[in-house]
């Protein structure tokens, strides 16, 4: 009969143990989390003076925000309540300060309209946030372009559908770099401008909005969730209109740089 030492059992127990963790953590390494099958960008805007960027989470913007421009698009603007829509996040086209940016003509369309914009950049959200304490949540502002495919936005309103078509496509959401509050304040008022080939278009003031920037985070916040990373384009002043290939567009906002692009 052979005997095994006690040193010669602990020896065997040990291996056991070892060879159990073995199989043990081997389905675990095997079922280590899914991973996406193809890469998918995410989407940034520069920070002026920053080397970290701005991720973008959704792009909400509101409709009809201007007095004049209401009336314009055959709206009450003293009765109607503040709405919104959504473009796709990689609908966004930064624009450089000091730079002239190419922005192709979208498909599908024969009447393309620029919208100049005060855009809002998020840090942090919630839901039901009181209007005085909304702008707690902006980390700044950025200058934009919320240009519309207008034929088919009025084709799908007459037929009383959907108008996603009109303003959700490639390159639809221009904007230049985003200026933390920090440095520029909060901008409530001051004027905001477009020209065309040199001639101005579109020339009103921030404080003619009719929903604050305060006032569109609270109503959003009725309805959504909003988080750091969303971005408002607070509406745009009377006098849209039409460009077509090899316009140039000139974009000001007091207190930030100039925004432009080219029309290809």
């Amino acid at each position: 009969m052979t005997k095994t030492s006690r040193r010669d059992l602990l020896t065997t127990v040990a291996g056991a143990a070892a060879t159990a963790a073995i199989f043990e953590s081997a389905p675990a390494a095997a079922q280590a989390g899914p991973k996406p099958i193809f890469p998918v960008p995410i989407t940034t805007i520069p920070i002026v003076g920053e080397t970290d960027v701005f991720q973008v989470r959704r792009i909400y913007c509101i409709g009809r925000n201007y007095a004049a421009h209401a009336i314009e698009r055959g709206s009450d603007p003293t009765r109607e309540p503040p709405f919104f829509f959504q473009k796709p996040t990689d609908a966004i086209q930064n624009v450089a300060i000091g730079e002239v940016a190419d922005h192709p003509y979208p498909l599908l369309t024969k009447n393309y309209h620029h919208e100049v914009e005060l855009v809002a950049a998020l840090k942090s959200g919630g839901t039901n946030i009181a209007a005085e304490q909304a702008l707690e949540h902006v980390y700044g502002y950025a200058l934009g372009l919320d240009m519309t495919r207008r034929d088919l936005q009025n084709g799908m309103a007459a037929e009383k559908k959907p108008w996603e078509i009109g303003k959700s496509f490639d390159h639809a959401a221009v904007l230049g770099p985003i200026h933390p509050v920090g440095k520029v304040g909060h901008l409530t008022k001051g004027e905001i401008s477009l020209a065309v080939n040199g001639k101005v278009r579109q020339d009103s003031n921030l404080d003619k909005m009719i929903w604050s920037v305060a006032e569109q985070i609270a109503k959003l916040s009725e309805a959504f969730e909003l988080k750091a990373g969303d971005i408002i384009y607070s509406g745009t002043p009377e006098n849209v209109g039409p460009v077509v290939k090899g316009d140039v567009l000139l974009c000001k906002l007091e207190g930030l740089p100039d925004m432009s692009i080219r029309i290809v």
